[in-house]
């Protein structure tokens, strides 16, 4: 091939460097993820916390009021006393709810209690005042408050029958 001429054509190629590979957006840390549940609950444990120290406090304090030898006397006596059997019924049971307080050092002390109590027929209220002296309970007032009749039935007297004030 007369007059020809081969001519070599080089044809530029642009290298277009590879994209690097597509990563995921790095994963949010911990908190990012878990504050929406992790906040309420914290609220509602630190409140439930602090209902269940409430609440062994007062067990506490009530347990110990329960304990001493006044109320214990002063419960036992109601629950044989006749007058009280009659206005209530049989059993004679205790509430929860003690007031007053009482206050022992040793082999002196006082106590004002209000104690709760029920029966088949009615509730009443045995109020106690009492004063200790020498390690022995003086009692200045025992009675029992019926709560619908607001009558008062002396548990320190001999005598079954009740009395109004």
């Amino acid at each position: 091939m007369p007059g020809s001429s081969r001519s070599t054509y080089k044809v530029a190629v642009e290298q277009i460097p590879p994209e690097p590979p597509v990563s995921p957006t790095p994963r949010p840390n911990w908190w990012k993820r878990n504050w929406k549940w992790f906040v309420p609950l914290g609220c509602f444990s630190i409140a439930l916390l602090f209902v269940v120290f409430v609440g062994s406090v007062v067990v506490i304090v009530f347990s110990a009021v329960k304990s001493t030898d006044v109320y214990k006397d002063a419960l036992t006596r109601a629950k044989s006393h006749p007058a009280v059997i009659e206005a209530l019924g049989s059993p004679v049971t205790e509430g929860f709810l003690v007031s007053g307080n009482t206050n022992v050092n040793g082999a002196s002390g006082e106590a004002n209690l209000a104690i709760p109590v029920s029966g088949p027929k009615g509730k009443g209220t045995i109020y106690v005042a009492a004063k200790k002296s020498l390690g022995r309970w003086e009692y200045s007032g025992l009675v029992l408050e019926i709560a619908n009749t607001h009558k008062r039935i002396d548990l320190l007297g001999s005598s079954a029958g009740a009395h109004s004030q």
